[in-house]
């Protein structure tokens, strides 16, 4: 995604992440799933809109929660459906709240989701979203594959001559261990 490093720095929205989050990897649940989550709402809008609604999105599902999230009935949909300062679809909502579930099963059989990403490694783009779609629900190869590069797991990230890229290769991201001979 090079063109976001031409376009996201010293904006307001997309800087901040482009900066400091994008690419950069990570291994707590909470951020994976919140990652995760994001990516899903963002399909079909802009990405500026959901870092917009970021917040809110956060503040609805309880920090990202995935043991809360994952005892979500129908009052709780309701209640985001109801919430105007997030992304009000139904599709996407009970989305999320069935991977928190699925989430819960990836931990009792791998320890963490991120036991279960690295467990994977390395895959190609395909062999990821395939993947992806036999263990979540609405997955697409771009959700997929913009929630791999976000955290860290498939390049593509950041240019080479991005200062943000400088600053992700001493973190060690997977995709660079997987280039390694």
């Amino acid at each position: 995604m090079s063109w976001y490093c031409d376009v996201a720095p010293g904006h307001p929205f997309h800087g901040p992440y482009h900066d400091h989050e994008y690419g950069v990897p990570i291994a707590d649940e909470r951020a994976l799933f919140e990652r995760l989550t994001l990516e899903i709402f963002q399909a079909g809008l802009s990405w500026l809109i959901v870092l917009k609604k970021r917040e809110a999105l956060v503040a609805a599902f309880h920090g990202f929660d995935v043991d809360r999230i994952a005892l979500y009935g129908a009052d709780d949909r309701a209640r985001l459906m109801a919430d105007a300062g997030i992304i009000r679809n139904g599709r996407k909502i009970d989305a999320v709240i069935e991977n928190a579930r699925r989430l819960q099963a990836l931990r009792n059989t791998h320890g963490s989701f991120a036991a279960w990403i690295g467990l994977h490694q390395p895959r190609s783009k395909d062999e990821w979203v395939k993947l992806f779609k036999q263990t979540f629900v609405f997955m697409g190869g771009e959700v997929v594959n913009e929630f791999l590069m976000s955290i860290g797991t498939l390049p593509g990230a950041h240019r080479e001559d991005c200062p943000a890229f400088a600053r992700i290769l001493p973190l060690q991201p997977a995709w660079l261990k997987d280039t390694k001979p």
